[in-house]
């Protein structure tokens, strides 16, 4: 017969059909740290989101590759991958703590689909293309009006994505909090989790209230994301390495 299971480090098993989403989840968790490196870059060299529509929309006009990744276009690709590494990491720590690992891969997938749910960039092309082929000014005007609409709803700025990001961080601060409860994950992962995203969760909330405080616990806790980011995919693809022992005679 087949052992249907591997051991971890940790003393911890993964069943076989389990490790696959470890393994997916590790190479998502690295995926998103190409992002946030990528995302730096495009900050320094390109700028970030347009300060009004008629500005997005000359950028569309002009280069609408440039204009797609002011709006955040890659955004909207790489927060998707976050279902992959709750996944994996439930399928790491459901032994350990399958109630509390539930519950945090729930709010996080609750709080990616509410944050995806108001998509700027796709909605200011169409914009856009109506804008620079208005034969009015008071055209225009509706338009970008329109367009300021949307930028005021956008995933940074509307009441869903706001919600979605307190779920989400919630999520990883608790899913870190199962990590240091269990053997499955280093203390260090544990610990560097919870203030990642302890600190990104209180920016969300504080920066409602106190705009500079929430940019002052943002620039801590988005470095942090460049540690927690391959911590975790290094362990997970660990987790999903370990297969089904050979077979016993």
């Amino acid at each position: 017969m087949r052992d249907e299971q591997g051991k971890t480090a940790g003393g911890q098993s993964i069943d076989s059909g389990w490790s696959g989403l470890c393994r997916i989840g590790g190479v998502a968790a690295f995926i998103l740290l190409v992002y946030s490196f990528a995302t730096m870059a495009q900050l320094v060299v390109v700028g970030g989101q347009p300060a009004t529509a008629a500005e997005a929309f000359n950028l569309l006009q002009e280069n609408k590759i440039l204009g797609l990744l002011r709006l955040d276009l890659p955004t909207v690709l790489a927060v998707p991958l976050y279902y992959l590494i709750f996944l994996g990491l439930f399928a790491a720590l459901r032994r350990a703590d399958c109630a509390y690992a539930a519950l945090s891969t729930v709010l996080a997938f609750v709080g990616v689909t509410l944050f995806l749910a108001a998509l700027a960039a796709l909605s200011m092309i169409s914009l856009s293309e109506k804008h620079a082929a208005a034969k009015t000014e008071a055209v225009r005007v509706q338009l970008e009006a329109a367009g300021e609409a949307i930028l005021a709803s956008d995933m940074w700025h509307g009441t869903g994505p706001f919600m979605g990001g307190i779920l989400l961080q919630s999520g990883a601060v608790l899913v870190s909090v199962v990590m240091l409860r269990s053997n499955v994950f280093s203390k260090k992962i544990a610990y560097v989790g919870i203030l990642t995203h302890g600190l990104d969760l209180a920016h969300i909330v504080l920066g409602v209230l106190v705009p500079a405080v929430g940019v002052v616990l943002m620039a801590v806790a988005g470095p942090l994301y460049l540690i927690w980011f391959p911590l975790v995919a290094r362990r997970l693809l660990q987790l999903g390495r370990v297969g089904p022992s050979p077979a016993v005679p």
